[in-house]
């Protein structure tokens, strides 16, 4: 087989958010099951660029392979590169901004699914660019969402992320200026920002809220603060090892003692229902996302059974 080298544009043309979805939930299950396994991201630093580098195998899906991503003060590129499982040999080498964008949305709509309850209808989204976008394209894929608020810094971005989201899924989306009217009276909170501080009071959260926490994945940030931790009857992980390494949101709550390693889930063991997600109506549940590779490997793979099946992508010598 040839190396196939696929663009955004490909990515886009091939893969939707319910696909998504469904091959991240397969994803969580094959770790829970050890068909799958997973390491955490590392990252090289040097002057004005970040090299981030992470990698997952499956034995249902005979691939392995690695995400490579490069961050500068001005841009990030992103690639994944799948290797056939018995031969070793390269197969695919995959932009990957719309793939990751599309993962990341579909781990929170599998835990949305799963923590959130049946009748959640309102939600409250912090942030407005394109993380954002597919949070909430994956929310409304397993709820029946009737209203939205966003809250962002900016408020022409924020309404013009009202404006075209509305229109693509079909919900009243109302931009709000205050970090309350996003968080008050909300059945799931999204929040998707590069803040490096908290953007809502956590004092502010009705009982029986879900909330997926995505922004961060570095231990000096953190987009809640300890009363959300605190209040938060459940907790899950998408992994818990690399939470430990990467998720500052909890860093405040653990040195105060609110919370514990032990008392927190794993998205894996929820899917497999080892674990419950909601064991009632009015717990308050968390899910944190880092990002895991296994998530880009289960969207890459198929990515590329289907560009093979319709002809689509650059071969290239190697």
């Amino acid at each position: 087989m040839p190396v196939l080298y696929l663009t955004e544009n490909d990515v886009r043309e091939l893969i939707d958010m319910s696909a998504a979805i469904e091959l991240v939930e397969e994803a969580f299950g094959q770790l829970a099951e050890q068909r799958a396994t997973n390491t955490p991201r590392q990252r090289v630093i040097q002057s004005g660029i970040m090299l981030h580098t992470m990698s997952a195998g499956s034995s249902e899906w005979g691939v392995v392979g690695w995400k490579n991503y490069t961050t500068t003060p001005t841009s990030a590129k992103f690639h994944v590169a799948l290797y056939d499982a018995a031969t070793g040999t390269l197969q695919a080498l995959i932009e990957a901004d719309t793939l990751g964008r599309l993962r990341t949305g579909a781990a929170s709509g599998v835990a949305t699914e799963y923590m959130a309850r049946s009748d959640a209808r309102l939600v409250g989204i912090f942030g407005a660019g394109k993380q954002a976008e597919t949070q909430l394209e994956a929310v409304c894929a397993v709820r029946k969402i009737e209203h939205v608020t966003v809250h962002s810094r900016n408020p022409e971005k924020r309404d013009d992320f009202a404006d075209r989201m509305s229109e693509k899924l079909g919900v009243t989306i109302e931009g709000v200026s205050s970090p309350f009217q996003a968080a008050g009276e909300k059945d799931i909170i999204i929040t998707a920002t590069s803040s490096k501080t908290p953007v809502f009071d956590g004092n502010d959260l009705d009982e029986g809220t879900h909330l997926n926490i995505v922004g961060s994945n570095f231990w000096q940030k953190a987009e809640i603060d300890v009363a959300t931790v605190r209040r938060s009857d459940v907790i899950v992980c998408d992994n818990k090892v690399q939470c430990q390494i990467e998720a500052g949101d909890f860093r405040q709550a653990l040195e105060e003692g609110a919370i514990d390693w032990k008392l927190m889930h794993e998205l894996s063991d929820i899917v497999a229902e080892r674990q419950t997600g909601r064991a009632n109506a009015d717990q308050i549940t968390l899910f944190k996302s880092v990002g895991l590779a296994i998530e880009d490997l289960a969207l890459g793979q198929e990515i590329l059974k289907r560009a093979r099946a319709q002809g689509k992508g650059r071969e290239l010598e190697m």
